[in-house]
């Protein structure tokens, strides 16, 4: 197998391996004993003080594993763990464009995304905010949207859930 080949295929299964970590992550940690740093996440726009919350603290959490396989794969090998660290790398990056960016609109860059798949992350979003509590929750994922989501509904009940509850 060439050498391109494989880290492509190493980016690719640390990549998707990302979402399984961060439904995971957000299911049994930050809705588990670090609900303490994940809390603030749940409350209302208007409720919250300043630009940063202590959910934030969770990049922290998923960037350094990323950090140390670049540190490994780079400097002692094997090579290719260097792009397990890309893999994790692309996944944060994503994450920041459709969680902070694309759903709580912490930056104006996205405004008018409108596809099936972009609502219904919105609405599972919305879904799972709609929750205040560290119980009883659902859609912990990103990117693995459950196809009730992809359901359209009536604008008015699309908007409680999206736009109360995400933003």
């Amino acid at each position: 197998m060439p050498n391109w080949l494989l880290y492509t295929l190493v980016t690719l299964a640390a990549y998707v391996g990302m979402e399984f970590m961060a439904w995971f992550t957000h299911k049994y940690v930050m809705h588990g004993f670090l609900w303490r740093w994940h809390a603030d996440h749940h409350q209302p726009k208007h409720e919250k003080e300043g630009f940063f919350e202590k959910n934030d603290r969770f990049f922290l959490v998923f960037a350094i594993p990323s950090m140390i396989c670049y540190m490994i794969g780079g400097l002692t090998g094997p090579f290719w763990v260097l792009f397990i660290g890309v893999g994790i790398s692309l996944y944060g990056l994503t994450y920041f464009l459709i969680h902070d960016v694309y759903i709580h609109r912490r930056f104006p860059w996205f405004k008018q995304l409108d596809s099936k798949y972009s609502r219904a992350i919105l609405r599972a979003h919305g879904t799972h905010h709609a929750k205040r509590t560290q119980e009883d929750g659902e859609s912990f994922g990103l990117l693995v949207v459950h196809p009730k989501f992809f359901k359209k509904r009536a604008k008015k009940e699309d908007e409680a859930v999206i736009g109360n509850n995400v933003r």
